[in-house]
């Protein structure tokens, strides 16, 4: 249980983001991801997700978010680097989590001199680290904030159930880091299981954006609906087309003490006027383009940011 002192706010200052050495589709990871497409060479892939890459760590330098970058390595290929909030979370009281990922070409992102970058660059400290991934070897995983979107405040964690989700790892995360579970089904406009929670799901620290629609079990549904008014949550609900252009798939930070929302400019176009206004209310929109990285790679802006609540080194 966290002390009074150690209470987390729901909302970063500060992201981790992992610059690709060669991003391109992959296919090790297609089979659960819905929203991946396959496409051009590599080498072309590589450029642009690059300035796309650039154009978003840029837009949230800008806006006063401590953006922490950190290199991948060309070797081994690692074609979805840029989504380290699939393998390592960070929390208020010191705690790193490593997660256990499916597809065998991801493992290789966990990267103890990344999270060296975060501490040394960020001057945070850390007090333990939780290292969930030996379940990799009984073929259960659980992706990170992909997997698990966090009400931190409430210490709540919402999670639909899908290959990449498995229920045992996240008793386990539940246990060790005194967070309650709100578990679920969800599947696509295709009817295919939604692979990570959090391209259907987002929370701020007032608001919550949900695909309700997605949600397969009505009672499920109700019970997240629930537990998210009595968090004093504002819902926005979109569409299942909404959530494959990524409306779901966003990010609320609070830099110098103001919040802003960073989503992709694909997302932001999908929404309507009242849902716009909606969000509005909430923080400055910071809405970056990057299809290719939608495209090719399945994930979106908030895929592409690991949040970091670590405390300042004393």
């Amino acid at each position: 249980m966290l002390s009074a002192s150690l209470k987390e706010s729901q909302s970063a200052a500060a992201v981790l983001m992992v610059r690709p050495a060669r991003f391109g589709f992959n296919p090790q990871t297609a089979a659960s991801n819905g929203f991946q497409t396959p496409g051009a060479a590599q080498a072309d892939l590589q450029d642009r997700a690059l300035r796309e890459f650039d154009l978003l760590a840029d837009g949230l330098g800008r806006a006063g978010v401590h953006v922490i970058v950190a290199d991948d390595t060309p070797e081994p290929a690692k074609p979805d680097a840029l989504f380290p909030n699939n393998w390592v979370s960070f929390h208020v009281d010191g705690t790193v989590v490593l997660y256990p990922m499916l597809a065998p070409n991801r493992r290789a992102e966990r990267r103890e001199d990344v999270v060296r970058r975060v501490i040394d660059a960020g001057a945070f400290r850390t007090s333990r680290t939780v290292d969930l991934s030996h379940r990799e070897a009984e073929g259960k995983y659980l992706e990170g904030t992909g997997s698990l979107v966090l009400d931190r405040v409430q210490r709540i964690a919402y999670a639909n159930l899908s290959p990449r989700t498995d229920l045992d790892v996240l008793g386990e995360f539940a246990q060790q880091l005194d967070y309650e579970l709100v578990t679920f089904e969800a599947v696509d406009g295709a009817g295919r299981v939604v692979y990570h929670t959090n391209v259907m799901m987002a929370l701020g620290g007032h608001f919550a954006v949900v695909c309700g629609p997605a949600i397969t079990e009505q009672r499920h549904r109700d019970a997240v609906y629930s537990r998210l008014r009595a968090a004093g949550r504002e819902i926005v609900e979109i569409s299942t087309a909404q959530m494959h252009e990524f409306a779901g798939n966003l990010l609320e930070l609070a830099p110098g003490g103001s919040n802003l929302i960073a989503l992709s400019a694909t997302a932001w176009r999908s929404l309507d006027p009242a849902q716009r206004r909606k969000l509005e209310k909430h923080g400055e929109i910071v809405a970056v383009d990057i299809p290719v990285i939608e495209r090719f790679g399945g994930g979106g802006v908030r895929c592409m940011l690991a949040e970091i609540h670590l405390p300042p080194r004393r």
